[in-house]
């Protein structure tokens, strides 16, 4: 057995935009113990306080002070040769522009969901990224909670049998609020978010719903709703056909509670997760007799309401790092986020069209892995 490659000791890394999530959940976790250590030494933000924030805040190990640029180009070329990789952080609308000028310098790139707010840019984003041999790695952290880590294990045991049907709720009475010195409301301004709720929170539901079922969606119909003033949607709703089944998903931010609640449901039993409680019935019997099913209930803390994630982003931040020393280019977390992005705009798409179901394309030809055609 080929034994893995050992992930890099230290990774030196910039941060491009400088708002909650960096500062309250990916700067914190960075910080964290694990196999790999991570030292952010440079930041990129547009606005000057939050630059100034970033001096106040960081404290590379050299114990030198972080160095701050206002754009992303200029940290790219004042920090070319000192740093392994970018964390880009920034509102969607630039991920991609962010990213590809990365990976061309020859760094990693891990980035902030959504990947995009295209699909092309998001395949553009994987094409290149495997032209280069650097790895693009996206941020699906809800996988990386602990009660998300649990429900992969009971799938695994193969004791609810194969996955045929899943429902994804997830509940918000507004939307999230970014920093108080630039833009608080960005995410309902299409202009920096491409989209509303789905494009906030339907990366989290797609890519959950892919691991679940363990393939990808032929076709989507949606339809979505807006009840304020801005320009982008409050609450989505969508079904989704797989080879193996059927999803659903609500996604809302005008709902009376913040809360997840997930069903999964397979042949022999189902899978029923509200926030930090898993219950698992699993079926005995039914062959030669009559069904009959032993339930279980535990509770597996994993601090939904914190918004921050900070050890769901370690946990994260582990796999990254495995990424970079397997050469993991474009591998499957990363396939998933171009999926996912190109499952939202096809699912705006049908919400604009009266909810008229659309296909999706089957493979994604001419992006590989290590080699590999993913189609």
């Amino acid at each position: 057995m080929t034994k893995s490659p050992t992930p890099p000791k230290t990774l030196r890394g910039a941060i491009v935009g400088f708002g909650f999530i960096s500062e309250r959940g990916h700067l914190p976790a960075y910080a964290l113990p694990g196999p790999t250590q991570f030292d952010i030494v440079a930041v990129a933000d547009t606005c000057e306080a939050r630059r100034e924030k970033a001096r106040r805040t960081i404290v590379p190990s050299s114990g030198e002070r972080v160095r701050v640029y206002e754009t992303h180009e200029q940290l790219l070329d004042a920090e070319r040769g000192r740093i392994d990789f970018v964390d880009v952080t920034t509102p969607p609308c630039d991920h991609a522009r962010i990213a590809l000028d990365a990976l061309s310098r020859g760094l990693h790139v891990l980035c902030e969901k959504p990947l995009s707010t295209s699909g092309s840019e998001a395949r553009a984003m994987a094409i290149h990224a495997r032209e280069v041999r650097r790895v693009l790695f996206p941020c699906h952290n809800y996988k990386h909670a602990p009660v998300i880590k649990a429900v992969r294990q009971v799938l695994d045991s193969g004791r609810i049998g194969s996955v045929q049907l899943v429902t994804l709720q997830t509940f918000r009475n507004t939307h999230a609020k970014g920093v108080d010195e630039w833009r608080r409301d960005w995410r309902r301004e299409n202009r920096y978010s491409g989209g509303g709720i789905a494009m906030d929170h339907g990366s989290h539901t797609f890519y959950l719903a892919f691991d679940w079922f363990g393939e990808f969606p032929t076709a989507i119909s949606a339809k979505m709703s807006a009840q304020g003033t801005f320009d982008t949607e409050d609450n989505f709703s969508c079904a989704l056909t797989f080879p193996s089944g059927t999803a659903t998903a609500h996604l809302s931010w005008t709902a009376g509670v913040r809360k997840v609640i997930y069903t999964i449901h397979g042949d022999r039993g189902a899978i029923r997760v509200e926030d930090d409680d898993v219950e698992v019935a699993a079926m005995s019997g039914g062959v030669n007799g009559p069904a009959a099913w032993e339930v279980t209930k535990q509770k597996v803390a994993s601090e939904w309401m914190d918004a921050s994630h900070v050890g769901w982003f370690r946990s994260l931040f582990n796999q990254f790092a495995t990424a970079i020393a397997e050469g993991d280019f474009f591998g499957k977390e990363a396939e998933a986020s171009v999926r996912c992005m190109e499952l939202i705009s096809t699912a705006y798409a049908s919400a604009r069209d009266r909810s008229i179901e659309r296909s999706l394309s089957p493979g994604l030809t001419g992006i590989a892995a290590r080699g590999g055609n993913l189609a």
